[in-house]
């Protein structure tokens, strides 16, 4: 039964974190997978990219993204993942949500960050109401307990999927 609903994983990543994440989960319930990719080139440094993150964030830009390979609307269960910035989700994802009307879903958010949530999924769920939330789930810096971490992921995955069947 779990083959009959179609899964969709949405997310950005800026340092690999919430992409292992988002192909773990991808992988745990065969989902197709969307990368959220901007169009324009972000620093290198760790420091300046902290500070162009932040900046996005307060001033609440929507970066343009490369075209989406994907169309969510077709789907009936979506996890969005992001990193956590500023204790908020990332800005390609307010792009994303403004420009993909996500009405009527089955949606499970999840987030990677090295402090803290912040407030990533209040305000995720506020960006997307008229949505159903089956859970979310904060990955704290995924990559340095990679297994552990998958591990999580794919629980947590698969408990999703069951929910919604």
């Amino acid at each position: 039964m779990a083959d009959q609903i179609k899964k969709l994983v949405v997310y950005y990543s800026l340092n690999g974190n919430t992409a292992f994440i988002a192909k773990t989960i991808a992988e745990a319930i065969q989902a197709d997978v969307l990368v959220l990719q901007s169009k324009k080139m972000m620093p290198s440094s760790t420091i300046l990219k902290l500070l162009w993150a932040g900046k996005q964030v307060f001033t609440k830009e929507k970066p343009e993204l490369l075209a989406f390979e994907k169309n969510p609307a077709e789907y009936d269960l979506i996890f969005l993942g992001t990193p956590v910035w500023a204790g908020s989700y990332a800005s390609a994802l307010r792009t994303f949500f403004a420009t993909v009307a996500l009405q009527h879903k089955n949606i499970a958010l999840f987030c990677c960050y090295g402090g803290s949530e912040g407030n990533a999924f209040q305000k995720m769920k506020e960006a997307l109401a008229g949505n159903t939330f089956s859970g979310d789930m904060g990955f704290r810096a995924p990559l340095k307990n990679a297994e552990a971490n998958a591990q999580k992921a794919r629980e947590w995955a698969k408990m999703i999927q069951e929910k919604v069947l």
